[in-house]
This record gives structure tokens, C-alpha cells and sequence, in this order.
């Protein structure tokens, strides 16, 4: 579904706009039964899945209504004044680009308390639909805010400052790898856009690799998501296609 951005909108906003309005199309299309499934994210069921997702829209709402509050800058950004009363000391804010707002972490085992978290809650809504109404509610409250937002403003999470823009482009990422997560625990859920997947692609390849010319690896968009952030091991024959240096650092889970 991806598409051209109108005039006057950002085409990071717009990407954000086309993966998320094709993830909730692909859950809101979900059969009952389908959230009982084991979903791509391990350990987790697709209710879990879709849990997680509502701690995600509300964190792109806790964002955007969050601006940087100290003199922070983001990359080629104008410093930002602190706000009347800010300390003196207190702790300047990251300047970060949309792949700068990524982490290579420790796969996920279930024990932190947020994870472990995720599957009570998503058993305490009992009935699917509570869950999706709720995820339905939030996310296009989520996508009404993200449509308006400035994309060179600034804005604060997790001790980092970047412009919405570039916030709007790192969840490109988080929509994808987690629709592809469906898509794996939901037989015949429709897949992630092509302009996702290649846009998702470019910006894990920046995380991992860095700022540059990306390498060429000759592994289709999909596949390769799922072996650089340890979803499915690769084949022989994928394996040989990725550089070394990439190879050698498998797997590359990213929170």
C-alpha cells in the first residue's frame, strides 16, 4: 500500500502511516481463533503479540506529545532552548536519527518484567475483540497525531531527542518486523508492502552497519528481516550472501 507522499507531507510520515494502516488491517481481518496461535516474536502468541502493540501506540502518542524540554539538538537540527525552570544539571537529552533510535539488544527471553508482562495482560482482555478495540483505538489516535505532527519538531523518549519525522521513520521498522511476526503465526494474513519491507530493510542495514552506502546482499526483503533479527536461522545459501563482518554478528535483535 505503499504510496507517493501528497504534496506538503512528509514521506516519513506517510511511510509510517502506510505500514501501521496495513498491520491493523491484517489484525483487524484476524479470525477469533488466530490469537490462540504461536506468533513470530518467541514465546509469544499472537494476542501477546498484539498486546505489545498497544504499548507501542501509546508510546508514539506518549512521544509526540512529549517535546525536547532541554538544550538538546537533533542531528543538523537547530539547538533547542530549555524550557523556563529546567536544572542546570540536568541530564542533556541523546540526539538521535531514525536509526540512531535503535538498539542492537539481547534477544528476548521472557524474563524482563515488561515481557513477562505482555502475555497476563493480553489474557486479562479474555475476548479478542476487547483487544483490538482497544488497539484500534489508540493506534488511530496514534495515527491522527503522527498525521499532524511537524515532521522537523522535536520530540523526547527514552532519553533521546529526534524530529517526529525521524521518529515516524523508525517505527516504519517496529510495524514491520511485527507484521511479518503475524503474518508467521497467522496463516494467509496479507504481508507487509513491498515499500515497508525495502524501507524497514534500509534503515535495519543502517543500524547494524552504519552510516554509508548499504551493502548488497542478495536476500529478499522479508527473508532478510527475519535472519538479521534472529527470526528464522539462515540457509547456506543466504548465509554466503551476507558481507562477513554481518555474518559473523548474527543475530541482531534491535528494542
Amino acid at each position: 500500500m505503499g504510496r507517493t507522499a501528497a504534496p506538503g507531507r512528509d514521506a516519513r510520515i506517510e511511510a509510517y502511516l502506510d505500514a501501521w494502516g496495513d498491520l491493523w488491517s491484517a489484525i483487524d481481518a484476524l479470525p477469533s481463533e488466530a490469537f490462540s496461535e504461536p506468533s513470530g516474536c518467541r514465546g509469544w502468541l499472537v494476542r501477546d503479540l498484539v498486546c505489545h502493540l498497544v504499548i507501542d501506540v501509546q508510546d508514539v502518542l506518549i512521544t509526540l506529545a512529549t517535546p525536547a524540554g532541554t538544550s538538546a539538538e537533533a542531528p543538523g537540527a537547530t539547538p533547542v532552548e530549555a524550557d523556563a525552570g529546567t536544572s542546570a544539571d540536568e541530564e542533556p537529552q541523546r540526539p538521535v536519527d531514525a536509526a540512531g533510535y535503535w538498539s542492537i539488544v539481547d534477544a528476548p527471553t521472557g524474563e524482563d518484567p515488561l515481557d513477562a508482562l505482555i502475555p497476563r495482560l493480553a489474557a486479562a482482555y479474555g475476548d479478542p475483540a476487547l483487544l483490538t478495540f482497544h488497539l484500534d483505538d489508540l493506534g488511530s489516535a496514534a495515527s491522527r497525531a503522527m498525521r499532524d505532527a511537524d515532521p522537523d519538531r522535536l520530540v523526547e523518549t527514552q532519553g533521546m531527542v529526534l524530529r517526529a519525522g525521524d521518529f515516524a521513520d523508525a517505527y516504519v521498522l517496529e510495524w514491520t518486523l511485527h507484521h511479518l511476526d503475524l503474518v508467521e503465526g497467522a496463516s494467509g494474513t496479507p504481508a507487509p508492502s513491498a515499500a515497508s519491507l525495502a524501507r524497514a530493510r534500509e534503515l535495519l542495514i543502517r543500524v547494524i552497519a552504519g552510516p554509508g552506502d548499504p551493502p548488497s546482499i542478495d536476500v529478499p526483503d522479508a527473508d532478510l528481516l527475519r535472519i538479521l533479527t534472529g527470526r528464522r536461522t539462515a540457509s547456506a545459501d543466504e548465509l554466503a550472501a551476507l558481507p562477513p563482518r554481518i555474518a559473523q554478528g548474527l543475530p541482531y535483535p534491535v528494542g
